[in-house]
């Protein structure tokens, strides 16, 4: 129970850093460029969507174990 508990802390905490490095990422290269890259509804879409995903891939591999 304390190690699934520990997973969703850290695990939530990992995909909250990670969208907003991807938000970022984005929003700076459209900085940049002075032009827009993705628009800002893709890049709110790709910073939730992706790290979702990787929680869930991590918690399915995470309970196999």
């Amino acid at each position: 129970m304390e190690k699934k508990t520990a997973f969703f802390i850290f695990g939530i905490l990992q995909s909250l850093s990670l969208g907003a490095i991807i938000f970022l990422i984005f929003k700076s290269l459209n900085t940049i460029n002075g032009i827009r890259i993705v628009g800002l509804d893709t890049q709110i879409l790709l910073s939730t969507l992706f790290p979702l995903f990787l929680l869930i891939v991590e918690y399915i591999a995470y309970s196999k174990k």
